[in-house]
């Protein structure tokens, strides 16, 4: 089976200064690795690792310096795919819910854009509010109307899982989106987010720097450093026995990964979540 998406020997470089003092900093190197359909892909590695850098290639966000993006076959970013085409299909949660939404802007119209922009039709009000309580922000009439400034951090992150969800894309890059949430709060938007995986069929992206998130969320897992895959294979076989120098670092720098019960070895109910109390 053809994988649905695939990085080919991608780069990027970046460069700075003047034309006689130009610098290049390389930031991602020669990066691959496939995604199937439904699976959840963990890419790991601290700061400046060059996971963000990679998941905006990946939704055609950057340019890659070299090498290609695959969704099912067809290159990302090549003429022939406009970026709303592309954005149909790939969606990105972003780290930083304080900064992703304009605190002038109503949920409505953060979560209707997009829609009435990828042709929507009917009445969009109905269809965001069914987004929003697909997302748990329940009840939906609450939250419509107000403005992002109103909201808390986990809900803001959830107006923007529902903004990506609205225009069913096929793969979602989820880059640390609970990093900036409070343990208790970040965990229920993975457990969200594992639970909309399964309803949309959506293959996910988990980037993080948290071994004990990534062991929560993924089927798989890649581990990055200095731009580079220096580690990569079934989660749970890195976890028991990391080969990379780098991969044992990060595990004794975690807060006990083997601990289950930190992120739930309670452990995953059949769905693929574990059992945790959901966000009031």
């Amino acid at each position: 089976m053809n994988p649905l998406l695939q990085v080919d020997s991608v780069s990027k470089v970046f460069e700075s200064g003047s034309f006689l003092r130009k610098k290049r900093f390389t930031a991602v190197n020669d990066v691959s690795f496939t995604l199937s359909k439904g699976e959840v892909l963990a890419i790991v590695g601290e700061s400046g690792s060059g996971k963000s850098t990679l998941a905006r290639m990946i939704v055609n966000l950057i340019p890659a310096t070299k090498g290609r993006i695959l969704l099912e076959g067809s290159e990302v970013g090549s003429k022939s795919r406009s970026r709303k085409s592309v954005a149909r299909e790939l969606q990105m949660i972003f780290q930083d819910p304080f900064e992703t939404m304009n605190p002038n802007h109503r949920v409505h119209d953060v979560v209707g854009r997009p829609l009435r922009l990828h042709g929507a039709t009917g009445d969009i009000r109905e269809q965001v509010l069914a987004l929003l309580r697909k997302v748990g922000l329940t009840p939906a009439e609450d939250y419509i109307d107000k403005y992002a400034s109103q909201l808390s951090g986990g809900q803001k992150q959830r107006v923007m899982i529902a903004r990506a969800l609205g225009i069913n894309p096929r793969v979602l890059v989820a880059d640390e989106p609970t990093s900036m949430l409070d343990v208790s709060i970040g965990i229920d938007i993975m457990n969200l987010m594992l639970d909309l995986k399964q309803d949309y069929d959506l293959a996910l992206i988990w980037i993080t720097h948290n071994l004990g998130s990534a062991r929560y969320m993924s089927d798989r897992m890649l581990i990055m450093n200095g731009g580079r895959i220096v580690e990569s294979g079934d989660t749970e076989a890195i976890i028991a026995a990391p080969r990379h120098a780098y991969t044992r670092t990060l595990l004794e720098a975690s807060p006990d990964p083997w601990r289950r019960q930190e992120l739930g070895d309670a452990a995953r109910s059949p769905a693929g979540t574990a059992e945790f109390p959901r966000e009031e």
